[in-house]
């Protein structure tokens, strides 16, 4: 199994703990109780993602484009994109989503780890996110993920268990795919993935450390947000939407910046579909104070410092972009009729 970074800020709100509550150790303990065998972090898949979209907007600098990159983390987004915005294909990245990627990883490169065959293994998500669900059943991800369960689903399942997550100790996530940084965190929060991004695309499109790894145009909870940040004498102009009315709004705009991220759900994955209720801006506000303030928790902040992807790389897919990453992390997308 494996959780996404918005759910440990949200789930000890079915369990009567105060809004923005980080429950990662209770919220491991809790699925190893239920009898999973290994509890993973989508997390890492988050800081891959970063290696994998990273480079591609590199490539993209150097090569002059298409512009702007679009990043993808989204289903609900992609299906609109399908649906509506088929002109955009060649501006997406064609990155899966972190949590695709470790379902994918988990059937490849953990498997091999420990001599196990691919189809004796099961992936279960979970998700803040009812999206999700369609996500993991397109053709072309279906066998990275088996199952999804939201937040939500995920607190139902636990009381059926009966267990109790205030008095859990906490645990860890299991090796090799539970390391993770800062920056994969704030992917929960809208602007997350923005910020994660940048701050490993200027340090290996510079080559300089990035000093200040906030980035703070890219934060808040405002429906449409702009900014911009130097790489190596070129300014890139970047741009994060939530909601569809913002998606809408800003596409209008588009040709003004370099690289946009787009969330279906306002103030991002934090306020998704499968979160406990209410998702009013008090309880945003709550979720993503604690999404950053974990962040800055972290030794490491940025996606490329993560050992544990470092050694993935050594040992199994060779560099990022290469053509292993491609055939297992990348995918494509389809022309969908609106009915």
């Amino acid at each position: 199994v494996q959780t996404a970074p918005s759910v440990r800020v949200a789930l000890g709100e079915e369990f009567g703990m105060p809004q923005g509550s980080i429950v990662t150790g209770k919220m491991v303990a809790a699925l190893r109780k239920m009898g999973f065998d290994k509890v993973f972090d989508t997390n890492f898949g988050a800081d891959l993602t970063i290696m994998e979209e990273g480079t591609e907007f590199l490539k993209r600098v150097k090569n002059g484009g298409p512009f702007p990159m679009i990043t993808t983390c989204c289903p609900a987004w992609i299906k609109f994109m399908e649906h509506f915005e088929h002109k955009l294909f060649p501006n997406m990245s064609t990155c899966k989503s972190p949590h695709e990627m470790l379902g994918n990883l988990a059937k490849s490169y953990y498997a091999d780890k420990v001599g196990l065959n691919k189809k004796d293994i099961v992936v279960v998500s979970i998700m803040p996110c009812t999206a999700k669900k369609f996500e993991s059943t397109r053709p072309e991800l279906k066998s990275d993920v088996d199952y999804v369960l939201t937040t939500r689903e995920l607190a139902k399942l636990i009381r059926t268990y009966k267990i109790d997550m205030t008095k859990l100790k906490d645990e860890k996530f299991d090796d090799p795919l539970g390391e993770s940084t800062g920056a994969a965190l704030i992917f929960g929060a809208t602007g997350g993935v923005m910020e994660a991004a940048l701050r490993t695309a200027y340090e290996l499109g510079t080559g300089k450390t990035l000093k200040d790894v906030d980035f703070m145009a890219a934060r808040g909870t405002d429906g449409i947000k702009t900014g911009s940040v130097d790489l190596d004498g070129k300014t890139i102009k970047f741009a994060v939407a939530s909601g569809g009315a913002n998606i809408r709004k800003l596409l209008k705009e588009k040709d003004k910046y370099h690289f946009i991220e787009m969330m279906a759900c306002p103030s991002g994955c934090i306020g998704g579909g499968g979160q406990p209720w209410p998702t009013n801006k008090a309880v945003i506000k709550k979720r993503m104070e604690a999404i950053y303030a974990g962040d800055k928790g972290f030794k490491l902040r940025k996606s490329h410092e993560n050992p544990s992807i470092k050694k993935l790389y050594k040992e199994f897919l060779g560099e990022p972009g290469s053509e292993r990453a491609h055939k297992l992390l990348h995918t494509h997308y389809h022309k969908r009729d609106r009915f």
